[in-house]
């Protein structure tokens, strides 16, 4: 195995340069009159945001606080089959030695930014809660990971390259957390039930299947979309929603679902089918890909009040990527157009969920009971499909309370509770 090498953030000058001679010679598109969100992202927020990264915005700036508030390294991974490839990853060890290890799991839009608001948290030492060591990585083909050259770089490998890090960093076992592609599922549409039907798992589910029960103890999700339990697999619980009327939070949820699947999911599609095509434009324009990428923070969130330089942020870290913002796509044409990956294999290891109202599909709480050992479920009264970043307190206060002391998952992990001797009594 490699060795672990730490990392900085240092995006050379004269990539900044090119980005600001590309934001200066942006044309914009026209816009109809009171369009607002109607076709899309607005033209005058895009214009605010394009000034803004020109001559306002200092990558620097940021780059500084990343730095210093990450602590990041870089290790190489060998994927059976594919090449050797340098993981960017974010490592912060609690002060416990007791301290449960977690991996944590962006998806797209997103990246590491996401565990940055979680981090300190988890990662705190508590009498009242467990403490995490947490390990976040740049998926391959995102952030500062090197990407893959081989077709059919599936969901199968990006977990894989997960858990030999995990392996690498000396956590025999583990928990996993993630949300979208961390859990996020191949769907199609059920008009019975004017929702997505999922047929594929994903990261977090296929390590959970795959290095589970030996490796992976135990795995929690914040997007839990799941079919209609069928009564030939699942007899009880399909009973069960037969007999049970939708609560006003799940007739929500579906109308959510329905709305992402008449206005919000052109961007699946697109990407999943042909993301070379829209990889021209992802990599060559900055401003295309801040409408493609705001876009999806706004509408996928709950009123969450975004500041430019956040904004700006989290859009730079896909154009200063070590591959460029269009290989992060890829993942969607993988995933739906590569080999099937059974999503009726339940795993055996304890599940968690989060939800938030704001998803953007919500299945009926029956219908989440067949996704896995489901042990855990909460409710959050707000939020939206960005929990790390939107809602972090309740986010790592559902992992304590499905990890920690009375909790239905409390010492999966063998002798990591979470818990120093001292602080026991």
């Amino acid at each position: 195995m490699s060795v672990v090498q730490p990392y900085t953030i240092s995006v050379p000058d004269e990539a900044i340069a090119l980005l600001k001679a590309k934001l200066e010679s942006t044309r914009f598109p026209d816009e109809l009159e009171d369009a607002e969100w109607l076709y899309g992202a607005p033209l005058v927020d895009i214009k605010r945001l394009v000034e803004r990264w020109k001559d306002g915005y200092d990558w620097r700036k940021h780059e500084a606080e990343l730095n210093e508030e990450l602590p990041q390294f870089k290790v190489d991974i060998e994927v059976d089959g594919f090449e050797t490839l340098n993981i960017h990853f974010v490592h912060k060890k609690s002060n416990l030695d007791s301290a449960i290890p977690l991996v944590f799991v962006h998806g797209w839009p997103g990246s590491i930014l996401e565990v940055r608001k979680i981090l300190p948290l988890l990662t705190a030492v508590s009498p009242d809660h467990p403490s995490f060591h947490v390990v976040a990585l740049s998926l391959p083909n995102f952030g500062f990971s090197e990407g893959t050259k081989k077709k059919g770089f599936g969901i199968a490998q990006y977990a894989e390259v997960a858990h030999k890090l995990m392996l690498a960093l000396g956590y025999e076992q583990y928990v996993a957390q993630g949300g979208d592609w961390g859990h996020l599922v191949r769907c199609h549409f059920s008009a019975k039930y004017d929702t997505f039907d999922p047929e594929f798992a994903q990261i977090t589910k296929m390590l959970a299947r795959a290095y589970g029960t030996k490796h992976v103890k135990a795995w929690h999700t914040n997007t839990p979309i799941a079919v209609p339990p069928k009564l030939s697999s699942n007899p009880i619980i399909c009973l069960q929603h037969l007999v049970t009327p939708y609560t006003a939070a799940e007739k929500a949820g579906i109308e959510r679902g329905l709305w992402f699947r008449k206005s919000g999911r052109g961007y699946f599609d697109e990407q999943s089918t042909q993301p070379q095509t829209l990889g021209y434009s992802l990599a060559d324009s900055p401003s295309g890909l801040l409408a493609w990428i705001y876009e999806k923070l706004i509408n996928w969130t709950d009123s969450y009040p975004w500041t430019d330089d956040e904004v700006l942020t989290w859009v730079s870290v896909y154009w200063f990527s070590r591959v460029g913002p269009a290989a992060s796509v890829r993942i969607y044409y993988e995933a739906t157009q590569g080999p099937d990956i059974v999503a009726s294999y339940v795993p055996k290891v304890p599940l968690g969920i989060s939800n938030s109202p704001k998803d953007l599909s919500l299945a009926p709480r029956s219908w989440m009971k067949a996704i896995g050992n489901l042990v855990f479920m909460s409710e959050h009264e707000n939020g939206g499909h960005f929990t790390a970043y939107e809602k972090p307190n309740e986010l790592v206060r559902d992992l304590h309370q499905f990890l920690g002391k009375g909790g239905p998952a409390h010492g999966v992990v063998e002798g990591f509770d979470g818990y120093s001797e001292s602080l026991r009594s």
